[in-house]
């Protein structure tokens, strides 16, 4: 399964996503896609819509069962703490303050 959110996707690119993932809430992207699918799809959308933030949440073979990436600005951050992939909305830059 694959999970992508992005931030204000183009109409273009849109109506690409849905062709393989159904859209439960506006930006928020949800399939069951093989991985060839799905990395020629993230490639296509970093090349033609370059300032697009995407978070992909994928079925992975890890011990949480998943893997997360970001591309692009987006308001979270992955961050991996104790060998686990955790989410943050906020964090602190080093040597700010």
């Amino acid at each position: 399964m694959t999970v992508i959110i992005a931030n204000n996707t183009p109409p273009a690119i849109r109506g690409m996503l849905k062709r393989w993932f159904i859209e439960p809430r506006p930006n928020v992207f949800v399939g069951t896609v093989n991985r060839k699918t799905r990395d020629k799809t993230l490639e296509y959308i970093r090349r033609n819509a370059p300032e697009l933030g995407l978070l992909i949440i994928a079925s992975d073979d890890s011990s949480q069962g998943f893997s997360i990436k970001t591309y692009g600005e987006t308001n979270r951050k992955e961050v991996k703490i104790s060998g686990l992939l955790l989410i943050a909305e906020k964090w602190e830059e080093d040597g700010i303050g």
